[in-house]
């Protein structure tokens, strides 16, 4: 009789996840990302629905998959040329249960709508896996800010801010940078925000410069939290990064500390890229040169050939994951490991996957690393170090204070230790034990899902 109703519990369960997400496709019409992101976090929630049946009662999954707030406008204009251009910004703002909205703006010819919606969806658990105060949102622009003067990036972020300014606050929704949004970008932004509303709220964007309200290791901290995370599972196994070989995509500001801090660890870090192309160096990359390169001259990854004679240079990035590793650390963008690579990095022996960029794994990838027994830290764990200490940057503008370095990066410590011991144990406490996946979402969720329904239907 019990396993009776056991089953009935579960199919019940199935019903319910397969009933929500046929929904979100109906009502989302050709958004493959977003799909692709409700499916990997709905498929892991059916042992937490069926052990706990209220959460159907209360229709949390339809609540928690629909967006608060979709916000999208025109973002005009006018290059060195004279001619007025045209863009498309977003904010979603997808859930504010556990506090203001919270999380990136990106700006990359591919962003669109499924994108925005992706992103603020996994936002929510991420976010929430923190442990602070903050909801789930994104937004960003299709402009490309690549090969423009510094003059257009002003002009068309201070258009953007002209019309993003309604929607935001400190205490309502706090944005920061993702991809294609630096420092540079968010000083002009601030600086439009102040100039429309007249006053000095700091805590409006996170990521700022230091000399206005910024904090100390913010842009040091998404690839530093993944390399702590990735140190947690690899330490759980007894591993360690220590004489370790490491790959990892992009040469952005993750990339670059999460290369930075796993060489601090005693890896080696034998190749990178950007979106033109990878370079393998046998010798360990030289993160100095990277640096140089990336965020001083501006330049292309290709360039790092013409002053390491050993290192080499391929087109196109799919080939950076046939590069033997133990760790491998995907920072570049969504998708970028799909059933064939991840395939080829079981083949060559990798032991550990961080995910540095959100949803950098198609979900038949994460399939093959998890049945192949490769430890996989999940983007919404493993990344969530950036978002942590822009939370932390929240805190010391409304303290009106300053903290050191070393305080912001033990505090980031300590929260990506609780991420992974949060996920080991609802992985076990839910039947999944080790599967960080399905561990991660569930330890996100309930949060959410129990403030919701404190909350009232709203």
């Amino acid at each position: 009789m019990v396993n009776v109703l056991a089953n009935q519990a579960q199919q019940t369960a199935k019903e319910y996840v397969q009933s929500v997400y046929e929904t979100v496709i109906n009502r989302n019409q050709g958004e493959s990302e977003f799909f692709q992101a409700v499916k990997e976090i709905l498929d892991s929630l059916i042992p937490v629905i069926e052990a706990n049946p209220h959460y159907i009662t209360h229709s949390i999954l339809e609540r928690i998959t629909e967006p608060e707030r979709v916000v999208s406008f025109r973002v005009p204009w006018v290059d060195d040329n004279g001619k007025p251009q045209v863009n498309r910004g977003f904010r979603v703002q997808f859930n504010s249960a556990l506090g203001p909205y919270k999380g990136g703006l990106r700006f990359h010819p591919s962003v669109n709508a499924s994108i925005i919606k992706f992103l603020g969806f996994e936002q929510i658990f991420k976010n929430s896996l923190t442990g602070q105060p903050i909801g789930g949102g994104k937004g960003g622009s299709d402009f490309d800010p690549k090969g423009k003067s510094d003059n257009e990036i002003m002009r068309f972020t201070q258009s953007f801010m002209t019309e993003l300014y309604r929607y935001i606050g400190p205490d309502v929704d706090v944005p920061a940078g993702d991809i294609g949004v630096g420092a540079r970008e968010i000083g002009y932004m601030f600086g439009q925000y102040k100039r429309i509303r007249s006053g000095n709220e700091a805590g409006v964007l996170t990521g700022k410069g230091l000399l206005y309200g910024g904090s100390l290791g913010r842009t040091e901290a998404t690839g530093y939290g993944c390399v702590y995370f990735v140190n947690e599972m690899l330490q759980a196994q007894g591993l360690s990064f220590e004489g370790s070989t490491v790959v990892v995509s992009g040469s952005g500001n993750v990339s670059t500390y999460a290369i930075e801090k796993a060489q601090q660890l005693g890896a080696k870090i034998v190749a990178c890229s950007d979106s033109n192309g990878y370079i393998f160096d046998p010798e360990g990359i030289d993160l100095a040169l990277v640096k140089q390169l990336k965020e001083v001259e501006r330049k292309r990854i290709s360039e790092y050939v013409k002053s390491r004679p050993a290192a080499t240079y391929t087109e196109g990035c799919e080939g950076i994951w046939s590069v033997p590793c133990d760790i491998a650390l995907p920072c570049a963008t969504q998708n970028e490991i799909d059933e064939q690579a991840a395939a080829m990095l079981v083949k060559n022996g990798v032991k550990a996957i961080g995910e540095g960029a959100n949803m950098p794994s198609t979900l038949a990838a994460i399939d093959v690393f998890l049945n192949n027994g490769v430890l996989f830290g999940p983007a919404k764990a493993a990344n969530a170090g950036g978002v942590a200490v822009s939370s932390l940057e929240m805190s010391q503008n409304s303290m009106r204070l300053s903290w050191t370095f070393e305080e912001v990066d033990a505090k980031l410590h300590q929260i990506m230790r609780n991420i992974y011991r949060n996920s080991v144990e609802a992985a076990e406490k839910y039947g999944h034990p080790g599967n960080l996946v399905v561990g991660a979402n569930i330890a996100g969720f309930v949060k959410v899902a129990d403030a919701m329904i404190a909350q009232g239907v709203v």
